[in-house]
């Protein structure tokens, strides 16, 4: 089972890194579709929509990442977080589906439990 774990945290890691890297190309992409219209307003609009929404990306991949190293280092407040993780991933169809079900299914497994309970 540590190493379903093991997986798990690189996957949470891997998964928060690209959302990082969404929220960098959501707001260079909107902010240069702004810049290219060579309208003042379009570019502080697109500008806006471009930063509220890379910051919410931002903030969602921080606890992934979080989490991700937490499991690697088989701390049990990382469990917790990676299954509420899970259970919101659950509605990202297909692949945050997919990590949320094997989430759920190693982190909920009786032999996990005693790897974290061990520590």
């Amino acid at each position: 089972m540590e190493k379903h774990i093991t997986v798990l945290g690189w996957l949470y890691i891997i998964f928060g890194i690209l959302f990082i890297f969404g929220a960098i190309f959501m707001f260079t992409a909107l902010a240069g579709i702004g810049l290219a219209s060579g309208d003042d307003e379009a570019l502080a609009v697109l500008a806006i929509i471009g930063t509220v929404f890379g910051s919410f990306l931002l903030v969602v991949s921080l606890p992934a990442i979080i989490g991700g190293v937490g499991l690697l280092k088989k701390q049990n407040w990382a469990r917790i977080l990676v299954l509420i993780l899970a259970f919101l991933n659950l509605i990202n169809i297909p692949i945050g589906t997919a990590l949320g079900i094997y989430t759920i299914w190693a982190l909920l497994n009786d032999e996990s439990i005693k790897v974290f309970t061990a520590r």
